[in-house]
C-alpha cells in the first residue's frame, strides 16, 4: 500500500465515521485507525475494510463523497493528525455517545471527543 491510498482511507475513515465531528474528534478517529493499524500489523485499508468494525463501510452501496467540502476538512485532520501526538492514549475503539455497544465492558474508557467515547 502506498502512502497516497493510507492517506485516501483514512480520510475516508473520518468523512464517513464523523465529518459532522469537531476537528478534535476527527483527529482521534485518525489516531484510533492508526493505533488499530499499528496493533494489527496491518495497512490501513485492511483495518478501515475489516468486517463490522467501521459502521460505513458495510452500511454504504458507495464509498465516494457527496460533501467535497467536508472531505477537505477530513483530509485536513488526518494530516493534523499525522502530526499531533496520540492523546487519546492509544485507543482502539470508539462509539458515539448516544449508544452502549456490548463490547464496551471489554476495554478501558479513556475519555470523549466530539460525540464519540474512546477506549482502549
Amino acid at each position: 500500500m502506498t502512502l497516497l491510498e493510507g492517506l485516501l482511507w483514512l480520510t475516508l475513515n473520518v468523512y464517513h465515521e464523523a465529518r459532522s465531528e469537531p476537528q478534535i474528534g476527527q483527529v482521534a478517529i485518525v489516531h484510533v485507525t492508526l493505533n488499530r493499524a499499528l496493533e494489527q500489523h496491518l495497512p490501513i485499508q485492511e483495518v478501515v475494510r475489516q468486517p463490522y468494525q467501521f459502521s460505513w463501510t458495510f452500511q454504504k452501496q458507495s464509498y465516494l463523497p457527496e460533501d467535497p467540502d467536508a472531505f477537505l476538512r477530513s483530509l485536513r485532520s488526518v494530516l493534523i493528525a499525522l502530526q499531533t501526538p496520540d492523546f487519546t492514549a492509544g485507543a482502539t475503539h470508539y462509539h458515539l455517545d448516544s449508544i452502549t455497544p456490548d463490547w464496551v465492558s471489554d476495554y478501558t474508557y479513556i475519555a470523549q471527543f466530539g460525540s464519540h467515547k474512546f477506549y482502549k
